[in-house]
């Protein structure tokens, strides 16, 4: 499929002799890449690992792309699959987040989760986190993909970023990884360049104003704004920048990058081109807030504490260490929130500012005296070693994941986590000669397994 005939003029002004190269790059295969989850050992799994990619520490190339949906450590969240430039978000927040205590991060356009799960990566265990995405179809996979990847100081939201203002100064580092017109897209999304015209760019370019306009009234002062795109005209980019720059308090941030990563640097961020990089189109500039002060409203939890003998019963769930530094809750639905004690103030902000929300992490429901622990909960690092597992191999894992029945050793009733590598997939609870397979329905493999 050709390139729009506007586009190659664009990019000749923009690359020059250089433009054969890119548009030969274009048409050919382009490198498979993941990232794996620090947090979980990957102990099997099916990839085979090419080489590391430079400016990732957990990122790496495959040598070929496998069928992720049959490698159970995928679904455990032991690696996320996630284009190689994108990871270039780990360097630049490494070298402008400068710590003093915990952060609060904000993912103002975060699905399907990519770059989330990478900065839930970043993050320690006093910091927190809000994914925000504004699309309410894609808010299933970014949950998806968060549960996966097991960091639980966090609340997902869907709402417009305008609707954001009882937060102004709030967040530390907010990331815009905004919607754009995918240039960066189009070797491996052929849709993407029939979907291309000028107009398209011009109204991206129109809506990332909109857009930066309300993320930096969140920044705190002296906060960062982390902006990219997976485009490369400089109407979306550099011109956006400079704009931002110009309109508010803000200054691009210098960020030392190698060399021999052959990264494009220009006054206001970075460019990654294909036949430049081992990876997709992707642009990124880091600014800093200057001034402003910090006016979001506080606040609390407004839900009602779980009862002591009920917190007694939870005790054996939860890894003794985790469970002395954490507050319960119930929900209106019956649903449990489990919140770290040190975090209640950021958690009371965001949820007095924010109507379309989560609520926090839900670990499960009591039915009677019966504790029903959740899908995301066997994902999680919270489970006590006390719990009974049910380790799996591949066949065995891949039957668990498609809700089908599978042989395993007669044992006492009740519940079993069931893992792939020590890895959390689900839970089972036997009851005498029944399996009762919990995964969630809209998470089971639906393709054949041979």
């Amino acid at each position: 499929m050709t390139l729009p005939e506007k586009f190659i003029e664009n990019m000749q002004t923009r690359l020059g002799e250089a433009l054969p190269d890119f548009q030969k790059a274009l048409d050919t295969v382009p490198p498979v890449s993941i990232r794996f989850n620090p947090a979980k050992s990957t102990q099997k799994t099916v990839l085979e690992i090419e080489e590391t990619i430079p400016w990732s520490e957990n990122g790496r190339y495959l040598k070929s792309r496998p069928v992720f949906t049959l490698d159970p450590a995928f679904h455990a969240g032991a690696y996320y699959v996630q284009e190689a430039s994108s990871m270039f978000l780990e360097h630049v927040f490494k070298q402008v987040v400068h710590r003093k205590g915990p952060i609060k991060v904000l993912d103002l356009c975060a699905a399907p989760g990519g770059k989330t799960t990478l900065l839930a990566s970043l993050l320690g265990k006093d910091d927190f986190l809000v994914a925000n995405e504004v699309v309410k179809n894609r808010l299933g996979i970014l949950k998806e993909n968060l549960s996966k990847w097991g960091f639980n100081n966090l609340i997902i939201s869907n709402q417009d970023p305008e609707t954001f203002s009882d937060l102004e100064g709030f967040f530390d580092v907010v990331l815009v990884d905004a919607p754009c017109s995918g240039e960066g897209m189009f070797r491996k999304d052929l849709n993407a360049r029939n979907e291309w015209s000028e107009a398209h760019v011009q109204m991206c370019s129109a809506r990332q104003r909109r857009i930066l306009s309300a993320a930096a009234m969140l920044v705190a002062p002296n906060g960062v704004l982390i902006y990219s795109t997976c485009t490369f005209n400089e109407h979306e980019n550099h011109d956006n920048v400079k704009w931002l720059n110009r309109t508010l308090d803000f200054e691009t941030l210098k960020i030392e990058t190698p060399d021999e990563w052959n990264i494009e640097e220009k006054e206001n961020g970075f460019q990654f081109f294909p036949h430049r990089n081992k990876g997709e189109g992707f642009f990124i500039a880091t600014m800093k807030n200057l001034s402003r002060e910090a006016r979001f409203v506080k606040g609390k939890p407004d839900f009602n504490r779980l009862k002591r003998e009920q917190r007694a019963l939870l005790e054996a769930w939860i890894k003794p260490e985790v469970f002395s530094e954490l507050e319960f809750y119930y929900k209106n639905d019956g649903n449990i929130i489990a919140m770290r004690t040190a975090l209640l103030g950021q958690y009371g902000s965001v949820l007095r500012a924010l109507s379309k929300r989560s609520s926090g992490f839900e670990i499960g429901i009591f039915k009677g005296k019966d504790f029903v622990p959740s899908h995301a909960f066997a994902l999680s690092d919270m489970v006590s070693g006390s719990i009974k597992r049910l380790e799996l191999e591949e066949k065995e894992a891949l039957k668990f994941l498609k809700k089908e029945n599978f042989d395993f050793e007669e044992g006492e009733n009740g519940w079993l986590l069931v893992t792939y590598g020590n890895l959390g997939l689900g839970w089972i609870k036997k009851i005498g000669d029944r399996m009762n397979n919990y995964l969630p329905t809209e998470w089971r493999i639906r393709m054949e397994v041979e």
